[in-house]
C-alpha cells in the first residue's frame, strides 16, 4: 500500500514539473521577440556621449575620496546626485553630448 502512494506522488509531481517548464519556455520564446526588436532601438540611439561619462566617473571618485567640493561656497559634496550633477555640468560646458536639463 505505501508502494502505491509514493508511486502516484512522484506520477503528480513529474506532471507538475513538465508542465511547469512547458510554460517558461513559451513564456520565454515570446518574450525574447518582442525584445529583440526594442533592445536594438535602445542601442542605436546613447543619450549620453562616452566624454560625458567619463566627467561623472571622475566627479564620483573625487566625492568617494572626499576632494570633491561645490560651486562658490566650496563645502564637501556627500550627496551622489550631487556629484552626478557636477560632471554632467561640466561637460556641458566643455561640448560633450548631453540631454538638456528638465525644466523646474
Amino acid at each position: 500500500m505505501a508502494a502505491t502512494k509514493k508511486s502516484t506522488r512522484s506520477r503528480k509531481s513529474a506532471a507538475k514539473r513538465s508542465s511547469s517548464t512547458r510554460s517558461t519556455v513559451a513564456k520565454k520564446s515570446s518574450s525574447s521577440s518582442r525584445s529583440g526588436t526594442a533592445a536594438k532601438k535602445k542601442s542605436s540611439r546613447r543619450k549620453y556621449s562616452l566624454k560625458a561619462g567619463k566627467s561623472v566617473e571622475r566627479e564620483m571618485k573625487a566625492m568617494k575620496s572626499g576632494k570633491l567640493k561645490s560651486g562658490r561656497s566650496g563645502k564637501k559634496v556627500k550627496s551622489r546626485k550631487q556629484a552626478i550633477a557636477i560632471g554632467l555640468s561640466e561637460a556641458r560646458r566643455s561640448g560633450a553630448k548631453v540631454p538638456r536639463k528638465k525644466a523646474a
